[in-house]
């Protein structure tokens, strides 16, 4: 069975910021569940997520996310394979394959999409559609909020230059 997850949001920024902001660890730090992503950007070429202090101090030194990057056309699409590993549970899944789409409008901005293909992982599907959030999370948290807080905390950020949610302390 495939299962293919598509989040669309339009961010009033240029395709090169939001490039930026999915690439760069000074950006991937600011919103979303943050980390310090770490691109090499090439066919072939690994990523990482590699945790904050906040993490380490929370008992994560790992890795949070690794995979492939499989396609790069900056500042339009990005296309890698993608596993969480924060968390044993998602060992035995197989990497899914995440896509990255900008592509700037002529009135509505720049439109990002999203496609997570989450074939034959169901605990990955389960966690990054949102199914699993937790509203009542402290500041900062927003525990299984998936792809829809992740997107919309970005464009929050870059809309206004302050995340949905602020750091946690």
């Amino acid at each position: 069975m495939t299962d293919t997850q598509v989040y669309r949001v339009y961010i009033k920024a240029t395709p090169e910021k939001i490039w930026d902001a999915i690439t760069k660890p000074e950006w991937s730090q600011k919103y979303g569940y943050t980390g310090l992503v770490d691109f090499d950007l090439r066919p072939g070429g690994k990523h990482a997520t590699h945790p904050t202090p906040d993490y380490v101090e929370a008992g994560f030194t790992n890795d949070l996310v690794d995979g492939e990057v499989l396609e790069v056309d900056p500042p339009r699409k990005l296309v890698i394979t993608w596993k969480l590993r924060m968390d044993p549970a998602f060992d035995k899944e197989p990497y899914t394959k995440l896509t990255y789409e900008i592509e700037e409008t002529k009135t509505a901005g720049t439109r990002l999409t999203v496609t997570h293909d989450v074939t034959d992982a169901p605990t990955t599907a389960a966690l990054v559609n949102g199914s699993q959030e937790n509203i009542n999370a402290g500041p900062g948290e927003n525990a299984g909020g998936g792809w829809a807080w992740i997107l919309s905390d970005l464009k929050s950020l870059l809309e206004t230059d302050a995340p949905l949610a602020p750091a946690a302390s």
